[in-house]
């Protein structure tokens, strides 16, 4: 029998947590479902956001909810109408009170479940699977995955015998429990069926004890390690992109001595044959160079004298 398991429940409390964190003894059923209805419930209404899991903590007058996107404009909206709106429709559906805390996904390329979404939303499209695979494996691998593994499985190309096609790069130990190793899943669903597609990323091992960093979530809108808030409109991005500069435009200007620098010779360069050893001039001859054919006859003339002629009549 195969000895499959899950690669995140296997190393869950080794390197691995939970997405819901509370305790409950009476209410357990209870909450466990409202968990499930909250996580279906936001992936749902913010499929174009990129969202790549749902984190639930559980207070005893409030719940927070931790969504993990790779793109917090598109959740948090015009002046923060979305996040209101999805506020206020997990509060109708729970009866409670809900906090909502969005964290950005800085590489959406090594965030495995966003990986495999990916591909099965090209594969809906009528995107060639290998393709996308492929694409997907080298984006990841130019992003610092050390390694990465792609499965997909069902009537791929739309065949009538399924099959599984799967693309390898590096290593993905999923026998070591310290390795860090990220696992996501989605489903293609297609004309002719459904099509599964799981992703494996390799990121690296954790040595010792994971450190535990306490940072300042995102409330409603993303802001800066100092606390700044962040603009995520489209102008003000690249005021910002256009402010930092370049460390190769850094370098040049610290190899440029200071001073004056040398006034440009505009004198125009003399121009030489192929041997370099004599001047020419730039203008060319415009009439052509009279050049006798082979055979021995003299070149042909514009009046067309001495020319044969093609048909010469009978004598």
């Amino acid at each position: 029998m195969g000895q499959k398991t899950h690669p995140r429940g296997l190393r869950l409390g080794i390197i691995e947590t939970w997405d819901s964190k509370w305790y409950g003894e009476k209410e357990y059923a209870d909450w466990l479902h409202e968990d499930l209805k909250i996580q279906s419930y936001v992936k749902e209404q913010l499929f174009r956001a990129g969202i790549s899991k749902v984190e639930i903590e559980r207070y005893p007058d409030k719940c927070v909810v931790h969504i993990h996107t790779a793109r917090p404009g598109i959740v948090i909206g015009r002046r923060g109408t979305e996040v209101e709106k999805l506020t206020a429709d997990l509060e109708r559906l729970i009866g409670k009170s809900v906090r909502i805390v969005i964290e950005e996904i800085k590489r959406p390329e090594l965030d495995a479940q966003l990986v495999a979404e990916g591909i099965a939303l090209q594969l809906e499209r009528r995107a060639a699977h290998k393709v996308a695979m492929k694409k997907a494996v080298a984006a990841a691998v130019r992003m610092g995955a050390e390694g990465i593994k792609i499965l997909c499985g069902g009537r791929l190309g739309g065949i009538e015998m399924a099959r599984k096609e799967k693309e390898l790069a590096g290593r993905v130990p999923l026998g070591t429990l310290r390795a860090n190793i990220d696992y996501g899943f989605a489903e293609a669903n297609t004309t002719y069926g459904k099509i599964g597609v799981k992703t494996w990323i390799f990121k690296g091992e954790v040595i010792g004890k994971p450190e535990i960093k306490e940072e300042k979530p995102t409330v409603g809108f993303p802001t800066t390690e100092t606390g700044q808030r962040i603009d995520l409109s489209s102008r003000a991005r690249e005021t910002q992109e256009s402010a930092v500069e370049s460390p190769r435009r850094e370098k040049r200007r610290e190899r440029r001595p200071s001073g004056e620098q040398p006034a440009r010779d505009r004198r125009p360069r003399q121009r030489t044959d192929r041997a370099g050893r004599r001047p020419i001039d730039g203008r060319r001859e415009m009439g052509r160079r009279e050049r006798r054919p082979s055979g021995g006859r003299p070149a042909p003339t514009r009046s067309g004298e001495n020319r044969p002629r093609r048909n010469p009549p009978h004598e």
